[in-house]
């Protein structure tokens, strides 16, 4: 988890890779869209597999401390 950082100054403080403007959430999106690892640090050379690893697993983790209650139905 060293590679991602949050800080309030920085993307309004959304977790990102460390030395980059890049969100955790961008990532995502990336891969939610189709790309590979290897085409996102193609596009954004600033970015190794590792980091995209670490923002997958940053996610994860985010996740598995997240806990969900099925909303009720409304009644009409």
């Amino acid at each position: 988890m060293d590679r991602v950082t949050s800080k309030p100054e920085i993307m309004s403080g959304k977790p990102i890779i460390k030395g980059t403007r890049i969100t955790v959430e961008y990532i995502l999106d990336l891969l939610a869209s189709g790309m590979t690892p290897k085409e996102i640090c193609l596009e954004h050379p600033q970015l190794t597999l590792e980091d995209i690893r670490a923002a997958i697993e940053y996610a994860n983790k985010l996740l598995k401390d997240t806990e969900v209650y099925p909303a009720q139905a409304a009644t009409l």
